[in-house]
């Protein structure tokens, strides 16, 4: 439970007087911005955030080492594992459909935002064939009932659609509070058919020696360690979402999504909120995290030995990356580069470098492209390429993606050693 987690952590914030819902979260996250906080009251219910905003914090948690953790998702996204039935979870004792997600403690983050947003709430649905889909998905609060949710067209839109175009509605279960195994395997890009509650099992046995339990409820499998849990419909009717705050802290626009209807709410005793800053450090790791494998996988099928991918906060953890390795030859440094690329649409901006480089400094990074990197030799540009939807600078998700090879030329590399004692 969230609660024996937060108590786990020595830099823990404890925030015991009364903040408001609106904008008083975000002040307070935005002050600690590495720091897990925990709220006892807002609107008298317990609300945390930046519980996750840290690689060390989520590797100590997970066991790994911290340059470990991309092999550990990688681990669990090649080999997912099923997850266990159980008769019981905490959050059924206490169920009722008397609630208005107007008293929730569901935060407004900006004065331009479209609403009151769930920000950490995933989404458990189960298509025609039994196969469990899990995924992140922002959801604007409507009125007492009622919400609209922002589906991308991947896997949840995909099930919504064929729902939809019968007129029919898709039954599920939304969660919120979750641990951060079952977070990082919902935001990966696995093929259809792949259930993310698998990898999230797999990630469990490798943790903790057990797999993911789960609990039935009405039909849809639910982790049992969620602490709040909604029966739920996705309607076919469209509703106005939007505007809100993305992973870059800039706006998105607004667009017609579905409306969903909120029917039942399930919760632990006296559970904890999750509300999860956008824009924020930990919104960058859960996000920007389980990209790192694919961006490592891609450069792997063109450099033998490759060391460590990055994703940075500089470039929210989506847009800018580094990749360290070993060169066996000249020019797998700019194949490197445009392997990365590749490995992740929406990069626009990386730097790959040799692996005496420690790839989560970033003194280190820029010492490597100040002594090792010529621009007229070492730039990779890569024009009207397509890019991310989230980059505002972006023209129709149209941009110009580059790289720098900061690596050492095979020929003179006794050139560019750096002195040390050893």
């Amino acid at each position: 439970m969230i609660r024996e987690i937060l108590m786990s952590f020595d830099d823990l914030v404890v925030v015991r007087e009364p903040v408001e819902k609106k904008f008083g979260i975000t002040r307070y996250l935005l002050k600690y911005k590495t720091q897990p906080v925990l709220f006892e009251d807002v609107d008298g219910w317990q609300v945390a955030g930046n519980i996750w905003s840290t690689r060390e914090r989520i590797a100590g948690y997970l066991n790994v080492r911290k340059k470990g953790l991309t092999g550990f998702i990688t681990e669990a996204m090649k080999n997912p594992r099923p997850f266990k039935k159980m008769n019981d979870a905490p959050f059924l004792k206490n169920s009722t459909e008397d609630f208005s997600l107007l008293e929730l403690p569901v935060p407004r983050y900006y004065p331009k935002d479209g609403g009151h947003y769930f920000t950490s709430a995933m989404v458990v649905a189960r298509g025609e064939n039994g196969f469990t889909n899990i995924s992140f998905h922002r959801i604007m609060v409507r009125d007492e009932k009622t919400a609209a949710i922002r589906l991308v067209p991947r896997h949840l839109y995909s099930m919504w659609k064929d729902k939809a175009e019968h007129g029919e509605e898709l039954d599920v279960r939304i969660i919120v509070g979750n641990p951060v195994h079952l977070l990082l395997a919902g935001a990966t890009s696995v093929p259809y058919g792949v259930s993310e509650l698998e990898i999230a099992s797999k990630m469990s046995e490798m943790a903790f020696g057990k797999p993911l339990e789960v609990v039935d409820v009405s039909g849809i499998p639910v982790p049992v360690e969620t602490e709040l849990v909604f029966e739920a419909k996705i309607t076919p009717e469209l509703v106005d979402e939007g505007p809100f705050v993305d992973i870059t802290g800039t706006y998105d626009y607004v667009r017609k999504q579905p409306l969903v209807v909120f029917e039942r709410m399930y919760h632990v005793n006296d559970p904890i909120f999750h509300a999860l800053l956008p824009g924020g450090y930990e919104h960058y790791m859960l996000m920007g995290l389980p990209k790192e494998p694919q961006i490592y996988a891609s450069v792997k099928r063109v450099v033998p030995k490759v060391h460590g991918v990055r994703l940075t906060e500089g470039g929210a953890m989506w847009l800018h990356a580094v990749v360290s390795i070993t060169k066996q030859h000249d020019g797998d440094g700019k194949n490197a580069i445009l392997a990365a690329l590749a490995g992740h649409p929406s990069l626009k901006h990386v730097v790959v470098v040799d692996e005496d480089i420690d790839i989560y400094d970033d003194r280190e990074v820029e010492w490597a492209v100040a002594t090792r990197f010529q621009a007229d030799r070492d730039l990779v540009v890569v024009p009207n390429a397509r890019g991310s939807s989230l980059d505002p600078s972006a023209t129709k998700s149209l941009t110009a993606k580059w790289g720098i090879d900061a690596t050492k030329p095979l020929d003179r590399k006794e050139e560019f050693e750096r002195a040390t004692l050893q």
